[in-house]
């Protein structure tokens, strides 16, 4: 019998989990390109706007991520707009509108970035409808990107499962706009979105595009095989310095 999709992508979740050892279960990330009758949406009222008219759901498109481990639910455009970066990189405003988000003006004034690598940062191409978030394991359509929360050692595992793979730092959420173009990205994390997220000191973010997800299992676990064995040889070799 040829399985769901849900219980595909489940499977894959349960992968990833017990191979990376996760504490946090993988979320998954669709851009939908229009807005489905029925849809869950995010739901929640957007407070009064800032001066320069931002306001959304949430302070930024990231902390949907800290949502989506506990429901899946659709996000509209307006939700993700008190953030002009993350809405830049998920291509919901084009460049000379996120040059003029408040917000933007002041990590500039304060020299956090500058014009030039504000207008380069990676971004979704095409605008969706929506996006939609959820835990990897409760799907019935399949994603675009795949996000994981990793500590050190388990982003060790992935960059020697996936050499291409891609370490990024500010901001944050462009590893998205990365791997939904294909190329699976890290990133150590931006100022922004730790205070936003309230994400650990410790915690990295990884985006894998799901279109690669077999392939990268594959690599995952064999990766995982060889580190096993070096970890035992290395433990093995230590106890001859054991007083």
């Amino acid at each position: 019998m040829t399985a769901t999709v849900k219980e595909t992508w489940s499977q894959h979740a349960e992968v990833l989990e017990r191979v990376l050892g996760l504490e946090i279960p993988p979320i998954a990330i669709r851009f939908e390109t229009e807005l489905r009758d029925g849809a869950e949406m995010f739901g929640r009222p957007a407070p009064e706007p800032a001066a320069d008219g931002r306001t959304g759901a949430v302070a930024a498109g990231c902390v949907f991520w800290m949502h989506a481990t506990g429901r899946t639910f659709t996000t509209a455009p307006q939700d993700h707009a008190n953030c002009s970066v993350g809405s830049f990189t998920h291509g919901l405003i084009g460049p000379d509108e996120v040059l003029a988000g408040g917000d933007v003006e002041t990590l500039l004034k304060v020299g956090w970035m500058t014009p030039e690598a504000a207008a380069a940062i990676p971004r979704v191409p095409d605008r969706p409808a929506g996006i939609t978030y959820g835990p990897l394991t409760s799907l019935s359509e399949d994603p675009d990107v795949i996000f994981l929360r990793v500590n050190a050692q388990q982003l060790m595992e992935l960059t020697d499962a996936l050499p291409e793979l891609l370490i990024e730092g500010k901001p944050q959420c462009h590893i998205i706009a990365l791997a939904y173009g294909g190329r699976p990205a890290a990133s150590i994390g931006c100022a922004v979105s730790r205070v936003r997220t309230g994400m650990a000191p410790t915690e990295m973010t990884v985006a894998l595009p799901a279109a690669r997800i077999e392939e990268i299992l594959e690599r995952v676990e064999t990766a995982e095989d060889i580190l096993d064995t070096v970890s035992q040889y290395a433990t093995e070799d230590a106890h001859r310095f054991d007083t």
